[in-house]
This record gives structure tokens, sequence and C-alpha cells, in this order.
């Protein structure tokens, strides 16, 4: 136990955008998950009278239906990031395998699936969403995150591909061809593990733009409109004139939601590339070798001062 608080403090100290960042997603994603027990109302539900203040039974206040803001961004929520966590692990996914496959196999599969990810790299998300949603009048949240992950992938299986290409000629990967290892095991076990800062930045940043996209969408008027989520919430907020009579609520809640997650989500990606980074990774550790010195320069200089006054 003592080994393990020593390990997260010396985390802490090493990666503070890290820390904080994970610190900020964990504690939106457990208000979201234990949004039954952190209020008593329903999110559609109309519980209190149009635009009432903060305060009281409503902690951040209600809609103009009387809907609870505060349900609202706990259930909300859970959508947004559902979007969020879906597009990015479809993403990952896709370009984890035709990225890899690409450059390990090269060829004919390097040829076929270059071009399958240049066909896909070509279609544009935001536009093919706005094509939707004027066919058919909304666009759900699994639908949003179905396309934006199966429109995000090329960028980041080009990548992996540029990576596997780099690697596969390493002394390890022949060693291991040598010894007569399965190709499954080559691409899972010896090449993508040297990828995982690639692969956790790629998800991290999808999720990032999932997010901001279905808010973007939703606040537009191309969202579904049963659906609560932080977007639809500003959506409507607007729709209302919300700001305008002053029901300031309505829009800083969903905006601080939305923003929290940005910024942490943000933090951790700055976090992984400075670990990944050689250059980065370098400039922190003289940073820390430095402040190191300055610390023991000091108490050089302080120790003939404690010295004297114990003689004096």
């Amino acid at each position: 136990m003592k080994t393990l608080l020593r390990n997260i403090k010396q985390f802490m100290l090493d990666n503070p955008k890290a820390f904080i960042g994970i610190v900020i997603v964990l504690t939106v994603c457990l208000l979201c998950l234990l949004a039954p027990l952190l209020t008593e109302y329903a999110a559609s539900a109309r519980v209190g009278r149009p635009h009432q203040a903060p305060g009281g039974d409503h902690l951040l206040g209600t809609t103009r239906m009387g809907r609870d803001v505060w349900a609202q961004v706990l259930y909300g929520g859970r959508i947004s990031l559902m979007v969020g966590f879906v597009a990015g692990t479809f993403v990952i996914l896709m370009a984890m395998i035709v990225g890899i496959a690409s450059g390990y196999f090269g060829g004919l599969v390097d040829n076929v699936l270059s071009l399958l990810t240049n066909l896909v790299m070509v279609i544009p998300s935001l536009p093919l969403m706005l094509v939707l949603a004027a066919f058919l009048d909304q666009v759900s949240p699994l639908v949003i995150a179905i396309i934006i992950g199966a429109t995000s992938w090329p960028w980041g299986a080009r990548v992996l591909r540029s990576q596997t290409l780099a690697i596969r000629n390493r002394d390890f990967v022949h060693a291991a061809e040598v010894m007569g290892e399965s190709k499954k095991r080559m691409l899972f076990a010896e090449i993508m593990p040297n990828m995982m800062s690639i692969l956790a930045s790629s998800f991290i940043g999808t999720v990032i733009y999932a997010i901001m996209t279905q808010a973007t969408l939703e606040f537009i008027g191309l969202g579904d409109p049963l659906s609560v989520t932080w977007g639809g919430m500003l959506y409507n907020a607007d729709q209302t004139s919300a700001m305008r009579i002053g029901a300031w609520w309505e829009i800083v809640a969903p905006s601080v939601a939305l923003a929290s997650v940005a910024i942490g989500l943000a933090l951790i990606n700055f976090s992984i590339d400075e670990i990944s980074n050689p250059k980065l990774k370098a400039q922190r550790i003289m940073a820390k070798f430095r402040r190191e010195q300055n610390k023991a320069a000091k108490q050089q200089a302080a120790a003939p001062l404690t010295n004297a006054e114990q003689a004096s």
C-alpha cells in the first residue's frame, strides 16, 4: 500500500497535467454514472416552475419547461460521453487493424488497404451528417458516433502505417520472425505495444472531436430533439431565449460540462505527447534536474548560517 501511494505521488509530481486531466474526466464520468443517486428527478420530467433560479430543490435551477437542469446535465452527459467513447473506440480499432496490417504485410495488402484509406479520407464527416439530417429530419447520437468513427480512422491509420514500416525492420522484429513467431503475435505482441502513445493520443483526440461535433449539430437543431444531451440543452436554451431573460444557468451548466471534459482530455493528451516525444521528455528531465540543483544549492548556502547560529 505504501509503495502504491508512493508511486501515485511520484506520478502526480512528474505528470501534473495528466493527473489533473484524469481527475477532471473521472469526476465528470462518475457524476454521470451515479445520476440516479445524485438527483431524484428525471431529465425529461416537468418538476418545477419555468426558469426557476438555482437553489432549494433545484441545484442548478429549471428550464423553460420546468425541467431540472442538474438532472439534465447528469443524464445528458451519459449520451454525450457515449458518443465520444464509441467513436473513439471505433477509430482506434479500424486505425490499428488497417494501419498495422498495411505497414507490416506490404505488397498487395498494403495497396488495397491504402486505397481504402484514401477513399474514406476524402469523405467529410460533418457535411455527411448535415445531409443525413436533411433527409432524416434528425440524427440520433448513435448515428453521429458511427459516422464520426467511420470517417475519422484514416488519419490514424496512415500514422500507424508509417510507424509500422519503421519498426518492422528493427532487430527485435527480425529475431521474433527467426524464432517462428506467428503473424498474429508479431502484430499484437511485438509491433503494437510500441505504438501505445499514438493509439492513446488518437483515441483522446477523437473523443474530444466527437463530443464537440455532436454538441455543434444539436446546437444548430440537427440532433434528436427527444434525446437529452449537453448540445440539446444549449439548443433548447437558445430557442427559449434563456440568456436574454436572465436564465443564465441554462447556458452555463452544459457549457461548463463540455468545457470540463474537453480540458481534461486535452491535458491528458498533452501529457501523453510530453511522455512519448523524446524532445519534450528531455526538456522535462532537464527542468527537473535544474530544480534539484537549485534546491541543493539553496540548502548548501543555508548550511553555514545554521552552523554559525549553533556556534553562537
